[in-house]
């Protein structure tokens, strides 16, 4: 297991399998997040994540800093109950998907390979990712 790095991420996790939500400031990682948590996520971190590799993948978690704390634009800084997980998906918010099935992809995660999905801008999103994140992509 290597130590751990500081990554510009948000990360929320279903039953401890974790989306890594990546890109810019002002992306929309926190909103993303926040919509997930609405429906039921749990989470990790935002804004910064601290990921761990290892033998069963890589485990995400929030720096002491700022554990149990995610911003609400507009609103302020939230307290919420928070937890470590196994990150199964990498959501990019910097890149718009284009294509109505898109090809598998993708992320290097540390070394591992995680899937990769871009952003959708569309109503069922952040559904779509808990679904993924419970039942997988079908090949």
């Amino acid at each position: 297991m290597n130590g751990p790095i500081v990554v510009h991420a948000s990360c929320v996790a279903v039953e401890g399998k974790g989306v890594l939500v990546i890109g810019p400031s002002g992306s929309g990682k926190s909103a993303l997040c926040l919509q997930l948590m609405a429906m039921g996520a749990t989470l990790v971190a935002d804004d910064r994540t601290e990921l761990i590799s290892g033998d069963s993948g890589t485990l995400a978690r929030a720096p002491e800093t700022i554990d149990g704390l995610i911003e609400a634009r507009g609103v302020g800084l939230l307290a919420a109950d928070s937890c470590v997980a196994r990150v199964m998906l990498v959501v990019d918010m910097e890149q718009v998907e284009t294509d109505r099935l898109p090809p598998h992809r993708t992320y290097n995660l540390l070394g591992q390979k995680a899937p990769l999905l871009h952003k959708v801008e569309a109503a069922h999103f952040p559904a779509a990712i808990l679904q993924y994140l419970k039942g997988g992509r079908s090949a």
